[in-house]
């Protein structure tokens, strides 16, 4: 595709051979280079099939990304093409943004946000419907999402992006992009948000969005693998909207976030497994709303604090296997759903009190096989509660 034509075509020039960079492209046959110069540019771009649009530079570092992409900037927005290639720009100035609208969710957590899918219609800062590569770019301060993918599997790579109205990065209407190794900030929703489409999330680092480091909702199913969401106003990665909301979600780091390391809610259905989920502020895990969740071989860990651990509320079910549950807080796993919880390992730091398992009224928990050390109690059953305890079968003897 695109870049593979990078050793045939031709190279245009801007400024020296062409007026605009919209002039350029225009000109430009698949195949060929625009290489731009650093300066200021207006846009909306255009891109046509198969061209590849490029800063000029090496791919040195700056302050936010690519040095190139720092001083080489096109207002407006780009459109890409089928097996066309941005590579290297500063891409701001697309619609309002609402500095005031921003600090305000951002200082309420966003809790005042309407509950809109991210694949409300909105002007892009570079919008993708196609196979394509977006690669090195810095998109910020556009009155929707940075990065709208809303068809094909093309690759989005090595972006920053940061204080947009919408997300930092969508994927939505069934695309299937690869989305890896950006820096997502600021964002007024979610770092990456996926509606209704699956693509692969990973190595990505999102930080201090309004809502979720990475959100999956409505019929999503993506891959969800070796990601950092730290210190996001809301859930570190936030699941939810319905039972076909079914990603995978590995190996990711989730730290520090204002509410849930993990929040599951509206009947999704994830996979969490092998996750590092330490030190937020509320639950490492919530799973609510009638959702369903396969957490196993996560590391849960934070210190002080009352919330518990990992929350089941009324009307969720959890299976809980081969976890790691550090730290304190009323319990490890509080219970107001159902749960099975097995060999897991409680360990409690500071003072010896609370429950590592605790099954509140009207619960039903299945458990057995867990290390338990420091909690005051293994497992506490509320009045109400329906507590079974399932004991191994015993090995048969030697012969």
């Amino acid at each position: 595709m695109g870049l593979a034509f990078l050793l045939f075509g031709a190279t245009a020039l801007v400024p020296q051979q062409n007026s605009s960079i919209q002039a350029a492209v225009d000109a430009a046959k698949p195949g060929d280079v625009v290489l731009v110069s650093a300066g200021e540019y207006q846009g909306p771009v255009r891109l046509r099939s198969g061209v590849t649009l490029r800063s000029e530079g090496d791919d040195a570092r700056g302050r936010l990304g690519l040095l190139r992409a720092e001083k080489t900037t096109i207002r407006g927005g780009v459109e890409m093409a089928k097996d066309a290639c941005l590579d290297g720009f500063t891409v701001t100035d697309v619609g309002k943004y609402d500095e005031k609208v921003w600090r305000h969710d951002y200082e309420t957590r966003g809790q005042e946000q309407s509950h809109e899918p991210i694949g409300a219609p909105g002007l892009a800062g570079v919008a993708v419907a196609a196979d394509c590569i977006v690669r090195g770019n810095i998109v910020h301060h556009v009155g929707y999402t940075g990065i709208a993918v809303t068809g094909g599997s093309p690759k989005i790579i090595g972006n920053v992006c940061f204080r947009n109205m919408g997300g930092g990065i969508g994927s939505m209407r069934g695309a299937t992009p690869l989305i890896e190794g950006n820096l997502c900030y600021e964002n007024l929703f979610a770092g990456i948000g996926c509606d209704a489409s699956s693509p692969l999330i990973k190595g990505n680092e999102c930080r201090d969005n309004v809502r979720a480091g990475i959100g999956v909702s409505d019929g999503s199913s993506p891959r969800v693998v070796g990601n950092r969401c730290a210190g996001n106003r809301r859930a570190g990665i936030g699941i939810r909207s319905g039972p076909s909301t079914r990603p995978v979600v590995e190996d990711n780091d989730c730290l520090d976030n204002g509410m849930a390391g993990i929040g599951v809610e509206e009947g999704a259905r994830p996979v969490l497994a092998g996750n590092r989920i330490v030190g937020n502020r509320l639950v490492g895990i919530g799973v609510s709303g009638s959702s369903s969740a396969v957490i196993t071989g996560n590391r849960i860990a934070r210190t002080g604090g009352a919330p518990p651990l990992v929350a089941v509320l009324p009307g969720s079910y959890a299976s809980l296997v081969g976890n790691t549950f550090e730290g304190g807080g009323v319990a490890g796993v509080l219970v107001r759903g159902e749960a099975d919880v097995r060999d897991n390992r409680f360990v409690r730091t500071g003072a010896s009190a609370g429950r590592a398992v605790w099954a509140q009224p009207g619960s039903k928990v299945t458990h057995g096989a867990n290390a338990v050390e420091g909690w005051k109690e293994s497992v506490s059953a509320s009045p109400g509660a329906v507590v079974t305890e399932v004991v191994p079968a015993p090995l048969p003897p030697a012969r």
